[in-house]
């Protein structure tokens, strides 16, 4: 069992087990178990019987899915059933001692952070959206002949080129000085704050009390035209000037120790707010994040019912998808070269069907007729814990859009984030990615790119965020506008070619340091 050694820490935390340590296994085996067995309790007592749920959990959340899938209702019961068990399981403690979530929150509701404001100094004007791509900014009629490239390759769904080319056609959506937008990870690397700060923005920042976090936030606002709000402690002096404020560590809070003063902070504003998860943590604590944000999010909601809701989906995950994705990925399956057949026919065989397995297996008919396949793309080697802090996020987003609120999930495609490639197995892969027809983008293009979807999901009627929008089973709202980079399309299984496409591009790779490696020394004989 996955062990958590700081047991005295403050925050949300797991519970302690019989030995008085905190683990993740049992704790998400008990909130996976609790979703599914809301409509299959058969299916859902095989998770307590499961002895490998490291290698195994795969498994259980396609089961999840499969049973979304079969009627819409069930889909609402799983989200239910696992937040209510998620809500159950963790606790939050206070100078040692520990209390259930919703106590937490309702007992520390005193106001402890006050509002730092502070107005950008660069661009007086909304500044125009471009996608960063391969060395050029992309606009216009050049990034729509690109966005219909990524359609034509199966990089992107067709309601993700859509919504992208209303976008286009619509700048006027850009100017954001009537929104609100709370950014809980402001810092983050995949985050939208760049483009946030040149459209006029109200930016709520909450961010760890860091000063170089804090360095680098103000410095980005500073170059744009957007407003910052900032929390500070009550007990901190607003007189002293924001640079000394910033490098003394005063400026933030932390989302996993300070979750009911976030809540209470966020409660007290007089208007509307559009609320984003983008924090992100490593490990189990990925987890604990995802329900600090929960906790704020869903909390805030109940003060504020007119609270909207963002996430970003990751595309290495399970999820239910339209007939003509599956017929898709199927026809990449069938249309593989003969040499391509027979190969990877005997390395299927020889490695006992580890290897080169077919990535759908038919459709799962709905109760209302509707018909969808599932799209397997969870990598193991992002862990248990990275599948259940997103499947968090998934409950929620569907939970609260059937109860009428706004929200904003869109699939973003794999990126090579800092976070992503310091792991040498990922970040190789996503180098070798091409060869099964799967693209992995740069940091600064998904932001581009997931910034103006946030966009258009606030400004577009028709968006699937808006819950007057009719979709035929809730977990549409995940197939839309969705940037998978490939994989929903790809003709194999994706964890059963990661391996190769990792051997592919650690080639790639090397043969790339080699070539700067003779850059440098020619330079340098010429000198």
């Amino acid at each position: 069992m996955p062990l958590i050694h700081d047991v005295a820490a403050e925050g949300i935390q797991f519970p302690l087990d019989q030995t008085q340590k905190r683990g993740s296994t049992s704790v998400a085996k008990a909130i996976i178990h609790q979703a599914l067995f809301a409509v299959d309790k058969l299916a859902a007592e095989k998770i307590l019987q499961e002895k490998n749920w490291r290698t195994h959990y795969p498994h259980y959340f396609h089961a999840l899915v499969a049973a979304g899938i079969q009627s819409p209702a069930n889909a609402i019961q799983i989200a239910k059933a696992g937040l209510n068990e998620a809500w159950s399981q963790f606790e939050f403690v206070r100078e040692g001692n520990p209390y259930s979530l919703a106590d937490a929150i309702e007992l520390f509701n005193k106001p402890a952070l006050q509002t730092l404001v502070y107005q950008g100094e660069g661009c007086t004007d909304v500044q125009p959206w471009y996608v960063p791509y391969k060395g050029q900014k992309l606009q216009g009629q050049q990034l729509s002949e690109q966005l219909l490239r990524w359609e034509q390759a199966g990089v992107i769904e067709p309601s993700n080129r859509m919504a992208l080319q209303r976008l286009i056609d619509h700048p006027e959506w850009f100017d954001l000085s009537d929104r609100t937008l709370v950014l809980c990870g402001a810092g983050s690397e995949a985050g939208p704050l760049r483009w946030l700060s040149r459209w006029k923005a109200n930016i709520v920042a909450i961010d760890i009390p860091n000063p170089k976090v804090w360095q680098k936030i103000i410095s980005t606002v500073k170059e744009g035209n957007a407003r910052l709000l900032m929390p500070v402690s009550i007990k901190q002096s607003r007189d002293e000037p924001l640079a000394q404020l910033g490098q003394a560590g005063k400026i933030g809070c932390n989302l996993l120790t300070q979750t009911p003063e976030i809540v209470t902070w966020l409660s007290s504003m007089p208007v509307a707010l559009d609320i984003a998860a983008i924090a992100y943590l490593d490990g189990e604590k990925h987890v604990r994040i995802s329900m600090a944000l929960d906790a704020i999010m869903a909390t805030v909601s109940q003060h504020k019912p007119d609270t909207s809701l963002m996430y970003m989906a990751t595309p290495t995950d399970i999820f239910a998808i339209k007939p003509d994705t599956v017929e898709a990925a199927n026809q990449r399956y069938q249309q593989r070269s003969l040499l391509g057949k027979a190969g990877t026919r005997i390395a299927h065989r020889l490695t006992r069907q580890q290897f080169f397995r077919q990535h759908m297996q038919g459709f799962i008919r709905a109760d209302d007729g509707q018909q969808y396949g599932i799209a397997d793309c969870l990598v193991i080697e992002q862990g248990p814990n990275y599948a259940l802090a997103k499947r968090l996020q998934q409950w929620r987003a569907v939970l609260a859009r059937s109860q009428g609120q706004q929200v904003s999930l869109n699939v973003a495609p794999s990126t090579t984030t800092a976070s992503v490639v310091k792991n040498p197995l990922l970040k190789a892969a996503f180098a070798g990615a091409h060869i099964y027809e799967v693209e992995a983008f740069e940091p600064e293009t998904t932001n581009a790119l997931m910034a103006a979807l946030w966009v258009h999901d606030l400004r577009c009627a028709q968006s699937a965020a808006n819950p007057k929008t009719a979709l035929a089973n809730p977990l549409e709202l995940m197939m839309e506008n969705a940037n998978h980079g490939g994989l929903w399309r790809a003709a194999y299984l994706p964890r059963t070619v990661l391996p190769i496409a990792a051997v592919f591009g650690w080639a790639r790779l090397k043969a790339e340091d080699a070539k700067l490696l003779v850059t440098k020394q020619v330079k340098t004989l010429k000198r």
